[in-house]
C-alpha cells in the first residue's frame, strides 16, 4: 500500500511543481494588482501542498517521527517568512519571496531524504534549517539598509580591499579540501569567504563604473577584478573564479556598451583557461572526467558517471522518494543535489527547478532595467548575473554539459555560506525593488508639483535639480496596469 502511495505521490508532486512554475511566468501577464495577488496566493497554496505531500510520503516510508518535526519547523519558518515580508516590506516583490521559499522547500525535502541514512540521521537537515533561519534574519535586515544607506556608491576601494584580503587569506591559510583552498572551519561550521566576497565584488565594480567610464578607470577596475580572479585560480576555486570573470564582463559591457571590451575579455579568458589547464593538475582531472566519465569511472569520472546514472534512472517522472539510490552519488547534498533530485523526483521536476531560477533572474533584470540610479542598476544586474551563472555552473556540471566546478545550487544545496550569501543577495534585490518604488513616487510627486505650479523648464531652460537626477533612464509609468510592477 505504501509503495502505491509513493508512486502516486510523485505524479502529484510533479503536477504541483509544474503548476507553480507556470504561475511564475503567468504573473507577468496580469494587468491588474488583484489578478497578480490571486496568482501569488495560489503559489503559496501550491508550495505548502507540495511540502505536506513530500514529508508525509517520507514519514510513511520511514515511520520516523523526526521527519514530522522537521516538516512542522520548516512550515512555521516559511510561513513566517511570507508573513514577515508582507508586514515589514509590503512593497517588495512577492514573486521573489515565493520562489525563494519554493527553492528552500525543495532543498529541505532532498536534504532530509539524503540525511536519513547518515551517521547522525537528519543532522544535515536540522543544520540547514538553522541556516535558513539565520538567512531570513539577514534577508529582513538588508532591504532597509539598502534603502537607508545612500552612500554605498562611495565605498569603492573598501569593497575591493575587504574582498581581496578575504580571498588572499583563504589562498594562503585555508586547508585544502578536494584539491582546493575553499573555507575555514569556525565553531564547527565551514565558512566559505568567496560566497560573500562575490557580493562585495559586484558592489566594487558597480561603484567604480558608476564613478567613471573613461579608459583609465576601466583599466584600473579591470586590474583589480583580474586580481580577484587570479587569487581564486591560485586557490583552485575555479567555479568562483568563473563567476567573478563572467559577472565583470557583463557589467563592463552594459556600463560601456563597447563590444571591444567584451571581446578582449573573452579572449583573455580563453587564454587563461588554456594556461590554467597546463599549470594545474586539478583542472586536468576535471576536464578528463568531463570528456569521458565512463573511461575514468574508477577514478576522477566516478562522480559525473554516478550523476548521469542517477538522472537516467529517474527518467521523466523519477523513482519516487526513498525509491532510488541518490546517496551513492558523492557529495549529493551539495555539489550534486540536482542529480539526486532528478533521480527521485524526475527530469520534469528538475526542468521546473531550472525555470523557477530563470523566473528569479527575469525579475532581477526587470528591477535593473527600471532603476534610475545607475549604481543600483549595475548592482541589480551584477547580482542577477552572479545568481543565474552559478545555477548554470551547478546544473551544467552535474549533467556533463560543462566540466564540474563544485558549485552549489542556491537555496537548494546544503551549506551555510551558500544559504546566507544567497539570502543576502535576495535581500539586496528586494531593497533595490523598494528603491525603485521610491524613485517612481518621487518622480510622480515632482510631476504633480511642476504641473501645479506651471513649472516645466526653468527660465534658463534647465530641468529642476530635484527631477534631473531621475532623467538618466526615462521610463513611462502606466500606474496600476503596469506589468510586472508588483510581482
Amino acid at each position: 500500500m505504501i509503495n502505491i502511495i509513493v508512486q502516486l505521490s510523485k505524479y502529484i508532486i510533479i503536477a504541483l511543481m509544474a503548476a507553480y512554475t507556470f504561475s511564475c511566468f503567468s504573473v507577468f501577464t496580469r494587468n491588474y494588482e488583484d489578478e497578480e495577488r490571486r496568482v501569488l496566493i495560489r503559489q503559496d497554496v501550491l508550495l505548502f501542498m507540495m511540502q505536506f505531500i513530500a514529508f508525509a510520503v517520507m514519514y510513511l516510508t520511514t515511520d520516523d517521527l523526526r521527519i514530522l518535526f522537521i516538516y512542522a519547523a520548516l512550515m512555521v519558518v516559511l510561513l513566517g517568512v511570507i508573513l514577515l515580508y508582507n508586514l515589514v516590506y509590503p512593497s517588495v516583490s512577492r514573486l521573489v519571496v515565493n520562489n525563494m521559499c519554493m527553492l528552500i522547500t525543495v532543498g529541505m525535502i532532498m536534504i532530509t531524504r539524503l540525511s536519513a541514512d547518515n551517521e547522525t540521521p537528519y543532522g544535515s537537515s536540522v543544520r540547514q534549517l538553522i541556516f535558513v533561519v539565520l538567512g531570513v534574519a539577514f534577508g529582513l535586515i538588508v532591504p532597509v539598509l539598502i534603502r537607508k544607506l545612500t552612500f554605498l556608491d562611495k565605498w569603492t576601494w573598501v569593497y575591493a580591499g575587504v574582498g581581496g584580503a578575504a580571498l588572499l587569506a583563504v589562498a594562503l591559510f585555508a586547508p585544502k579540501s578536494g584539491g582546493a583552498n575553499l573555507s575555514f572551519k569556525i565553531a564547527g561550521f565551514n565558512i566559505q569567504p568567496s560566497e560573500f566576497v562575490k557580493i562585495l565584488f559586484v558592489f566594487f565594480v558597480a561603484a567604480s563604473l558608476n564613478r567613471a567610464r573613461e579608459f583609465k578607470n576601466i583599466v584600473v577596475t579591470t586590474a583589480v577584478a583580474a586580481a580577484h580572479v587570479l587569487i581564486l585560480v591560485v586557490s583552485t576555486d575555479l567555479g568562483a573564479a568563473l563567476i567573478f570573470f563572467v559577472v565583470y564582463l557583463v557589467m563592463l559591457y552594459v556600463a560601456t556598451r563597447q563590444p571591444l571590451y567584451a571581446l578582449a575579455g573573452l579572449a583573455a579568458g580563453v587564454l587563461a583557461a588554456i594556461a590554467g589547464y597546463y599549470l594545474f593538475s586539478h583542472i586536468q582531472v576535471r576536464v578528463e572526467a568531463w570528456q569521458d566519465p565512463i573511461a575514468t569511472y574508477t577514478g576522477s569520472g566516478y562522480q559525473v558517471a554516478q550523476s548521469l546514472f542517477a538522472i537516467g534512472t529517474g527518467g521523466w517522472f523519477g523513482t519516487g522518494l526513498f525509491q532510488g539510490q541518490p546517496d551513492t552519488i558523492p557529495v549529493a547534498e551539495t555539489d550534486f543535489i540536482f542529480s539526486a533530485l532528478t533521480e527521485e523526483m524526475g527530469v520534469i521536476f528538475g526542468l521546473c527547478i531550472i525555470l523557477v531560477c530563470i523566473s528569479c533572474y527575469v525579475m532581477f533584470l526587470n528591477i535593473a532595467m527600471e532603476l534610475h540610479n545607475r549604481f543600483y542598476k549595475y548592482v541589480a544586474l551584477g547580482l542577477g548575473t552572479c545568481y543565474v551563472f552559478q545555477v548554470f555552473l551547478q546544473i551544467g556540471g552535474v549533467t556533463k554539459f560543462i566540466p564540474s566546478t563544485g558549485m552549489t545550487l542556491p537555496f537548494v544545496s546544503y551549506g551555510g555560506s551558500s544559504m546566507l550569501s544567497t539570502m543576502i543577495m535576495f535581500g539586496i534585490i528586494q531593497g533595490l525593488y523598494i528603491v525603485r518604488e521610491d524613485e517612481e513616487e518621487m518622480i510622480e510627486k515632482e510631476k504633480e508639483r511642476r504641473a501645479r505650479h506651471g513649472m516645466g523648464r526653468t527660465a534658463a531652460g534647465k530641468t529642476p535639480k530635484s527631477a534631473a537626477r531621475f532623467e538618466e533612464v526615462p521610463r513611462q509609468r502606466t500606474g496600476k496596469k503596469q506589468r510586472p510592477h508588483s510581482k
